[in-house]
């Protein structure tokens, strides 16, 4: 609660922190990490990075409220992944003394994005992306938008697909509005969908000299991560620092999944 009632200086007004969250959805049969144990670990981990702004994946309502009633400066909004609210959300969270929400959205990772629930490429379950446009206390504005590609090994060329889809809503944006990109993207960074974001996104962890915290961020509550998944992307930002947050308590993790943060600064307009 206290990083939320820190006073905001001048510095602070000039940089957007950011994080990236898969939060792991309340499953009855995780055993000991269940949400009920961890939720306080999980909500904890959010005080203490005090991000502005946070792109969550696999999010259930119970969890967002949860989050929101721990941290009441905090602010969420989404529907899940087949247009309600019973099932996976792609949960954006801000907080209300650092950002505005001016307009928000979501649209669907298939052959039809406006259809709520929609399925295409072979996919077990509805994709999707929720975004939102937010305005910061000094009236700069920017997009976020979060999302979780599909899971499976072969799904390489869904997450191909989906990755070009996100590829044209980005490229539609307004060119002077910067972008953030966050979520679950379940490939690796030598992936062709990682290259296809790549062509007018920059990789946050790869453009500091010295990113924080393990490279890898799936690590199935073991706290040996495999691979990274978690990725935040960005366009017309400086990335001033990333880190990837490994915090446990013994043995319980907030989540299956490290959440990663990066902090970013408001790049220049070039000169003309």
């Amino acid at each position: 609660m206290l990083a939320l009632l820190l006073p905001i200086t001048a510095q602070a007004q000039d940089r957007l922190v950011v994080m990236s969250f898969n939060v792991r959805l309340p499953a009855p049969t995780d055993g000991a990490n269940i949400w009920e144990k961890r939720r306080d670990l999980f909500v904890g981990t959010i005080a203490a990075a005090a991000p502005d702004v946070i792109g969550t994946q696999e999010l259930f309502k119970l969890q967002g409220d949860y989050l929101v009633e721990r941290l009441p400066g905090y602010s969420w909004f989404g529907i899940d992944r087949r247009g309600g609210h019973a099932d996976e959300h792609m949960g954006v969270f801000y907080r209300r003394d650092r950002l505005k929400l001016i307009e928000h959205g979501d649209f669907w990772l298939s052959d039809t994005p406006e259809v709520p629930a929609s399925i295409s490429w072979g996919n077990l379950y509805p994709r999707m992306v929720t975004w939102g446009l937010f305005e910061t206390r000094s009236g700069k504005r920017f997009y976020l938008l979060n999302t979780h590609f599909p899971y499976r090994a072969e799904d390489e060329a869904a997450r191909e697909k989906c990755a070009r889809l996100l590829q044209a809503r980005i490229a539609a944006l307004p060119k002077g509005v910067p972008v953030v990109l966050t979520g679950d993207f379940n490939t690796v960074p030598e992936s062709t969908s990682h290259a296809l974001l790549g062509e007018t996104l920059a990789d946050a962890r790869g453009a500091v000299a010295r990113p924080v915290g393990p490279e890898a961020t799936f690590h199935a509550f073991k706290g040996v991560p495999d691979r990274r998944i978690d990725w935040i992307f960005t366009r017309g930002f400086t990335v001033r620092g990333y880190r990837t947050i490994d915090t446990h308590n013994g043995p319980l993790y907030p989540s299956d999944h490290y959440p990663v943060v990066a902090t970013l600064g408001w790049s220049k307009p070039a000169r003309r």
